[in-house]
């Protein structure tokens, strides 16, 4: 396992294996030297870095030696960030809410207006936890955010602006392993928030996994490939949209919201996959 957080995740998963008698190694990724020539290896390595571009190239290395990562380096490519999260999905026909992406400051004013009414939520295409997210509520909002970002990192200068879907205060997080969709929780807003994340303060209960939210879940996985997801829903009065899918998912309030044992379930899923 490769980590630079030992979360509840990651030692819920470690105590998995070894109750199935697996011996597994913790790599710190903040302690690699990766060898470009290095020769070849093999074994399978689960990816628990929370940062997104130490995860990306780790992966990277030790995919191209010949390891099997889970979850995979194109996988993780994609599922960390939205835009490209949104492109793959809408290919296999899954309904997303209404997204538009700008690069300039004066396109997303436009776009802000004309597009969206003049009301919506602004994402950074790379991040996690409802980090920086913003419900933009009127024009001069719009626009004061829009100057802050031209200042930042050049990630951050890309702008991808949703329509904003809260008809239940709620959205649903389902969660894949491997090909399998195995739980799932509603995650409420606190009263002062406008975000669910339930590492915000959002309050987790069980949800009912459907045919339709099944269906879903597959189709969208299935251009990035099997591996351990979270796949975020927004709720409206017409139905489910797919928001987002996450590639490095924390459950540790899933677990004891839905009884559902996660982490041997990841556990089984790494076992059966090194045995390939």
């Amino acid at each position: 396992m490769i980590y630079d957080i030992i979360r509840w995740e990651e030692k819920s998963i470690i105590k998995a294996l070894k109750e199935r008698y697996i011996d597994i190694n913790l790599i710190n990724v903040n302690d690699l030297d990766l060898d470009i020539n290095a020769e070849n290896g093999s074994g399978t390595i689960i990816q628990r870095t929370t940062s997104y571009y130490k995860n990306l190239h780790s992966t990277a290395y030790y995919e191209s030696k010949g390891y099997n990562v889970i979850n995979n380096f194109i996988s993780t490519i994609i599922t960390g960030n939205k835009m490209f999260t949104s492109l793959w999905i809408k290919r296999k026909g899954v309904r997303i809410p209404e997204t538009f992406v700008t690069f300039d400051r004066e396109s997303f004013l436009r776009s802000f207006n004309n597009d969206l009414d003049g009301r919506g939520v602004l994402k950074p295409v790379v991040g996690s936890w409802g980090r920086m997210n913003a419900l933009l509520n009127d024009y001069y909002a719009a626009m004061d955010i829009v100057e802050y970002k031209e200042y930042m990192y050049p990630i951050y200068q890309i702008n991808y602006l949703q329509r904003y879907i809260n008809d239940f205060n709620r959205d649903l997080r389902v969660f894949v392993v491997g090909s399998n969709v195995v739980a799932g929780i509603y995650r409420y807003r606190p009263e002062n928030d406008w975000r669910t994340n339930t590492a915000l303060g959002g309050r987790a209960e069980p949800l009912k996994i459907t045919d339709e939210i099944e269906d879903e879940c597959l189709r969208a996985i299935e251009p990035i490939g099997n591996g351990i997801y979270g796949i975020d829903f927004l709720e409206s009065k017409d139905g489910l949209f797919l928001n987002e899918i996450n590639g490095n998912t924390e459950f540790k309030n899933t677990v004891p919201v839905t009884g559902i044992d996660i982490p041997g379930l990841i556990a089984d899923y790494i076992i059966k996959e090194d045995k390939k």
